[in-house]
């Protein structure tokens, strides 16, 4: 694996689901720019649910706009290679962290950022088995830059939610929500998508 800062995360990623991906890359590719696509349109559905919050405001147009191009470049890949971008489909690991966000003004905030840095962790995790698994070139080093883009959200996310919320609050429902993301990944199939 490529060497990124220590995850948070509580349950690797198994050999096996590195294995998957490299046995059909074309159907990873094509998952990973529907997420990247995902990811974007979760920045701006952030932004404008919370227009009061400067810092969050200009932290999610930001990050629109770099998950946007992250999705044109994985766009590129999948064009050099003949193929065609996918319909999106479901994706169950992130729908089942979301069942987990909480209602209430203060809650679904903390919820919301908790659950995105969770989602960035694992993804920064991945990314950089993927890398790791490629040969030298420059692929390999699209998913170096791409591991280490989503481990600065991780924590981007995480620094958010310490601008808005009371410390000992995300402490606690960080510890839960890194439980309940362990359970669902220990639950998810072995396939060549990002989760």
């Amino acid at each position: 694996m490529e060497s990124l800062p220590e995850s948070p995360l509580r349950l690797a990623t198994p050999a096996a689901w590195t294995a998957a991906v490299m046995a059909d890359f074309d159907a990873f590719l094509q998952d990973h720019a529907a997420a990247e696509k995902k990811a974007s349109g979760m920045a701006i559905s952030m932004l404008s649910h919370y227009p009061d919050r400067v810092e969050l405001v200009a932290a999610m147009a930001e990050l629109a706009v770099e998950e946007l191009t992250h999705y044109r470049e994985v766009v590129k890949w999948i064009h050099r290679r003949g193929l065609l971008t996918a319909a999106d489909r479901k994706d169950h690991y992130v729908l089942a962290l979301r069942d987990a966000i909480r209602k209430g003004p203060e809650l679904y905030l903390l919820d919301r950022l908790l659950t995105a840095s969770i989602i960035e962790a694992r993804g920064a995790e991945r990314f950089a088995l993927v890398a790791g698994a490629l040969p030298a070139g420059a692929l390999k080093k699209f998913y170096r830059s791409i591991a280490r883009s989503e481990q600065r959200h991780y924590e981007l996310f995480l620094q958010l939610a310490g601008v808005y919320l009371d410390a000992a609050m995300i402490a606690r429902r960080w510890d839960e929500l890194l439980d309940i993301e362990a359970g669902i990944v220990a639950a998810l199939p072995i396939r060549a998508a990002l989760h």
